[in-house]
């Protein structure tokens, strides 16, 4: 029978990694210049979408749970002028996909309800947090799908 600690590793792996191939589903069609595009006078572009979720998955996870030592720039996430290339910003979100993923699998069951305490965050325990980013991730994947059907829409 598989203990509870493998359970939730497991399956917040899983769901990691889902989420993370579904946001590569939804840039796969997208050249450079879409990928940066904003279709509307509000919101963001994919590219900075992803910015942010890669910052927010090192800062929660890598820098405050792994040790990672991450500094995040939130106000940068979403004000990147250098437009880095699509390739170049999707292997960051993989890079901080695969310290999710080592960070998830070294977690011993007591690990999980260890106190969690970050500036900006609300979150009072590891597995909340582990919840949160993933609910996070799955929260602006919603908002690709939006943008990824306007960019072609209007391409």
């Amino acid at each position: 029978m598989t203990d509870l600690r493998e359970t939730i590793s497991s399956r917040l792996a899983a769901r990691y990694a889902q989420l993370a191939s579904v946001l590569h589903e939804l840039a796969a069609p997208l050249s450079d210049e879409q990928f940066w595009a904003k279709p509307f006078p509000f919101g963001n572009s994919f590219g900075h979408l992803v910015l942010h979720l890669t910052g927010n998955l090192n800062y929660c996870i890598g820098a405050q749970i792994a040790g990672t030592g991450h500094v995040r720039d939130r106000p940068l996430e979403f004000s990147e002028a250098g437009r880095p290339s699509k390739a170049v910003v999707l292997q960051k979100f993989d890079d901080a996909i695969e310290i999710v993923f080592d960070t998830i699998n070294c977690q011993s069951a007591e690990d999980w309800s260890r106190e969690y305490a970050a500036a900006g965050v609300d979150s009072h325990d590891r597995f909340e947090i582990a919840l949160q980013c993933a609910t996070h991730l799955h929260h602006h994947i919603g908002k690709m799908m939006y943008l990824g059907f306007e960019l072609k829409r209007t391409s």
